[in-house]
C-alpha cells in the first residue's frame, strides 16, 4: 500500500502503484521532447521508462509520485544505479508536467528523495543531466550538488553528460 502524504490542498505525494507507469512515461518522454533532450542514450529510449513500478521494487529504492487534483503530475526516484559504489544512489527521473512546476514541487520531491536516501544508508547521490534541462541543473546546484568530470557507474545513458554529486 503506498504512502500518501498531503503536500498542498490538493497536492499529495505518494509512493508509485502499478497503474502509474503510463502517465509517468508519457510526462518524462514530453519533458524531454519539451526541451529538446529527447535523444539517444536518455531515459526518452530506455524500456524501464515504460514500467517504473516494476524498477522500483529493488531494495533501497523508491519512486514519489505526485498529484494535483489526484491527476499524477510527475515523480522522482532514488535508485541504486547499476556500477555505483554500494554507499551511493542516484537521483532519476525528476520530471513535472509543466502545470507543476514553480509552485515548490520539484524541491519537496527531491527533498523527500535525499532524506529517504539518507535513511537507507546512502552516503552520496549522483545524478545524470542534460544542458537542455538549464531549470534542473540550478535546482540540483541549490540543493548542494557539485559538477563531476566524467560520469559514474553504468547507467547506459550516453546522452546525458552533465554529471553531479551530493554529498549528505
Amino acid at each position: 500500500m503506498p504512502a500518501y502524504f498531503r503536500w498542498m490542498d490538493n497536492v499529495f505525494i505518494r509512493t508509485i502503484e502499478a497503474g502509474d507507469n503510463a502517465a509517468l512515461a508519457s510526462i518524462v518522454r514530453n519533458t524531454l521532447a519539451e526541451f529538446g533532450a529527447n535523444h539517444p542514450g536518455t531515459v526518452y529510449y530506455d524500456p524501464t521508462t515504460d514500467d517504473l513500478f516494476n524498477l522500483f521494487h529493488k531494495e533501497r529504492s523508491i519512486y514519489y509520485v505526485a498529484l494535483i487534483n489526484n491527476e499524477v503530475v510527475g515523480g522522482a526516484g532514488i535508485y541504486p544505479s547499476n556500477g555505483l559504489p554500494v554507499d551511493v544512489c542516484e537521483l532519476v527521473k525528476m520530471y513535472l508536467v509543466p502545470t507543476a512546476r514553480g509552485i515548490g514541487l520539484g524541491k519537496e520531491l527531491i527533498n523527500r528523495c535525499l532524506s529517504f536516501a539518507k535513511q537507507a544508508g546512502y552516503q552520496q547521490v549522483y545524478l545524470e543531466t542534460m544542458p537542455e534541462l538549464k531549470q534542473a541543473l540550478s535546482v540540483y546546484e541549490k540543493f548542494g550538488f557539485k559538477y563531476l568530470k566524467g560520469p559514474m557507474g553504468n547507467t547506459g545513458h550516453f546522452g546525458c553528460d552533465r554529471w553531479m554529486l551530493l554529498e549528505l
